[in-house]
């Protein structure tokens, strides 16, 4: 029998058929997850029963919409080890980095006054990231250092795609920040954050943990990790599209200038000057995604009630079973560590001679969803001598047979293009 973590029936999309009507099997969490019908359902009566204006309004329905949107805030900070008021709803990971970014250009300038300056980053200072990162914690400090003087510095990776310990002493002195992923999205690997942030801490430098691919996969606790700053995104932990949050330590958000103005971020505003709302209204400027957050605090709560213990342990069988599966396979080579040790659930390979464009159309045709490409992460596919690959990446929905059917098709993808024997 195949089981999944979560009732498959709870996921509508599970259920339809595609390519001349073969069952889907959706191998593309990594890239974005699908929806429980309680998270569609709350949605659904967020926009058709208590749809008001958040913090605008003293009627029923801004009130009923206010209320859950704060609630959804304390559902989220309950499910990543955070306080409420350490949360901030961004419209994803890729906003919630350049928020810090662009407020540390900010300060760079002047901004925020005195106590900001304690996170003033200039030249002569270093910022930190690895090669294994996404697009989105890599690009803002490429642009941070630009506009600071600062000096961009990495830790390199192992030949399986781990952080390099080795090279933990680019952070040093005269270092600022580290950014750095909780899980790759590309290889799997889990980094050892303690030992980042207590290098990080030696020397004062800030932390900023990209939790895309560990908070909906694994029990993730901020406080404990001790990271200053991470970054997650809600379509990838089971919730809606176009909303995510910022956690930042209280003590930051609260000497930190806003960096988008407008509405309901603001205290006191005359012709002369503004004062800012405490955070984490300071970073909230304008009409937010309601229905989204709402959707997203359901999210949490349905990733709650299942427990991310017996989540974690569904996804490393399911991927100690991928693994096993692809070394078994000539002409096909993965890309990241070789067992479930320390890994997630993102398993990129490249088959010998044949594009990964060619190898997702051919799985596709068999009704499996896989992502294809460099996966907004370049540098670590050049550290594997690629420039794309082909990931399949799990859920808690996924089964034992979906990941069978992978394996199978995908030992038939050299033979159906005439590659190889």
């Amino acid at each position: 029998m195949s089981y999944s973590a979560v009732p498959r029936s709870d996921f509508p999309i599970l259920e339809r058929t595609v390519r001349d009507g073969q069952p889907l099997v959706y191998l593309d969490t990594g890239a974005t997850s699908q929806r429980p019908r309680q998270v569609l359902e709350r949605v659904w009566e967020m926009d058709t029963h208590f749809n008001g204006a958040v913090k605008r309004g003293s009627h029923l329905l801004a009130e009923e919409a206010t209320t859950a949107y704060e609630e959804a805030r304390v559902k989220v900070a309950t499910l990543v080890g955070a306080d409420p008021e350490e949360i901030v709803w961004t419209s994803g990971s890729t906003q919630s980095l350049n928020l810090i970014a662009y407020v540390l250009s900010n300060v760079a300038v002047g901004r925020g006054g005195t106590a900001a300056q304690a996170l003033r980053i200039g030249a002569g200072d270093n910022v930190v990231v690895t090669r294994a990162e996404h697009h989105a914690n890599l690009i803002p400090w490429q642009e941070l250092c630009l506009r600071t003087g600062a000096q961009l510095r990495w830790m390199d990776l192992s030949a399986d795609g781990r952080i390099d310990l080795d090279t933990l002493n680019v952070i040093d002195e005269h270092t600022r920040l580290v950014a750095f992923t909780h899980v790759s999205n590309v290889s799997g690997a889990v980094s050892p954050v303690s030992q980042i942030v207590e290098a990080a801490r030696a020397v004062g430098a800030l932390t900023v943990l990209d939790a895309c691919q560990s908070v909906p996969h694994m029990p993730v606790d901020f406080h404990s990790l001790g990271v200053d700053f991470a970054a997650f995104s809600g379509h990838k932990m089971l919730g809606p599209t176009g909303v995510g949050a910022l956690y930042g330590r209280r003590e930051l958000l609260e000497i930190m200038p806003p960096y988008q103005f407008g509405g309901s971020m603001i205290e006191l505003v005359t012709m002369e000057k503004t004062t800012y709302a405490s955070p984490p209204a300071r970073f909230e400027a304008g009409t937010q995604p309601v229905a989204q957050v709402v959707g997203l605090g359901a999210a949490a709560d349905y990733l709650l009630a299942v427990g991310m213990d017996k989540i974690a342990a569904h996804e490393e069988n399911l991927t100690r079973r991928l693994l096993d599966g692809v070394s078994s396979i000539p002409g096909v080579r993965l890309l990241g560590p070789e067992d479930t040790t320390n890994r997630g659930g993102a398993v990129s390979v490249d088959v010998e001679g044949v594009h990964p464009h060619d190898v997702g159309q051919f799985l596709d045709s068999k009704g499996i969803a896989v992502r294809v490409g460099h996966h907004c992460a370049q540098p670590i596919h050049q550290h594997f001598g690629v420039y794309a690959s082909t990931r399949a990446s799990l859920g808690p929905y996924n089964t034992s047979d979906e990941v069978d059917s992978f394996l199978d098709h995908l030992a038939e993808v050299r033979r159906y293009f005439r590659v190889g024997d």
